[in-house]
């Protein structure tokens, strides 16, 4: 291979449509435009979403809900996932390195689903009333 025989492949290049050049072109006079209306004029173009001064769909439906941002920095732990887990002592560090959290977690509260057999000791975690009563009841503790 030399660089002065290197070719683009086949179809790969094709000519551009030249318009308003001629009767012979078959794009001459009104370039592919149609006759007269905003379409046809240079500049004047609509909006995205304007649909000819009717009122447009996204304000002819309704404003719904609201997601916080926060809530991707808080996680929920249940008691099955602390009885497997099988630590003495539970921080949001542990958590996150068995993968019971995610990496960007900064809040974690344990939920009171499923039970608990061994006793769990919390640092830094929140918990449910139903699940505290159920921690405690095992003989872990919350600090």
């Amino acid at each position: 291979m030399q660089l002065n025989t290197i070719q683009p492949g086949a179809g790969a290049k094709h000519a551009k449509r030249r318009v308003g050049r001629g009767i012979g072109s078959g794009l001459g006079k009104t370039a592919g435009r149609g006759h007269k209306g905003q379409k046809s004029r240079a500049g004047g173009y609509h909006k995205v979403g304007f649909e000819g001064g009717q009122m447009p769909l996204q304000r002819r439906l309704p404003k719904r809900g609201f997601k916080s941002q926060s809530l991707r920095f808080n996680a929920e732990v249940t008691l099955t996932a602390l009885d497997k887990l099988g630590l003495a002592e539970v921080d949001v560090s542990a958590l996150k390195s068995a993968g019971l959290v995610a990496q960007l977690a900064k809040t974690v509260k344990v939920i009171k689903s499923g039970s608990l057999s061994k006793a769990v000791k919390l640092n830094g975690i929140g918990a449910t009333a139903g699940a505290k009563a159920a921690i405690e009841a095992a003989g872990g503790s919350l600090a």
